[in-house]
């Protein structure tokens, strides 16, 4: 899997001008499943995100998880992480999992985020979305989580 994680202050994500997702301090995930990507791998993917130490503590030092702060998360899907720009103009995304199977652990990915107790707002799969967010830092980090298999 492939992630692009970014610490905000806010975010929210609309579809057809209608809010479907939103949060306040936490972080934004932009998601895309691989092939061979699996359950596993979504879970192995949010254990590291919410472990991960880049909040700040009372020194200013980052060394604080959203876990740790409380924060919220914010999952979006956007298969255009895997973007192949190393032949000609268009990019090439079939590195990206089937639609149907990316759906299913894009699904299970939010299901398992929810289990950490954390609040977690969503983006709808496949649907044309406009992300807006408040970038705290700027801390913007991108993630390659290899499958299990």
């Amino acid at each position: 899997m492939k992630v692009l994680l970014q610490r905000v202050q806010s975010a929210s994500v609309a579809v057809a001008d209608e809010v479907v997702g939103q949060i306040g301090p936490g972080l934004l995930l932009l998601v895309c499943a691989e092939h061979d990507d699996d359950e596993v791998t979504s879970q192995r993917l949010i254990d590291k995100v919410t472990k991960l130490r880049i909040f700040s503590d009372d020194q200013g030092k980052m060394n604080r998880s959203v876990l740790d702060v409380g924060g919220d998360l914010l999952i979006v899907s956007q298969f255009t992480l895997v973007a192949d720009t190393s032949k000609g103009n268009r990019p090439s995304y079939s590195g990206a999992a089937e639609p149907a199977i990316a759906k299913r652990l894009y699904d299970c990915l939010i299901e398992q985020a929810r289990a950490t107790g954390l609040v977690v707002q969503s983006g709808r799969f496949g649907a044309d979305m406009k992300v807006s967010l408040i970038n705290d830092g700027p801390v913007t980090i991108p993630l390659s989580m290899e499958s299990s298999q």
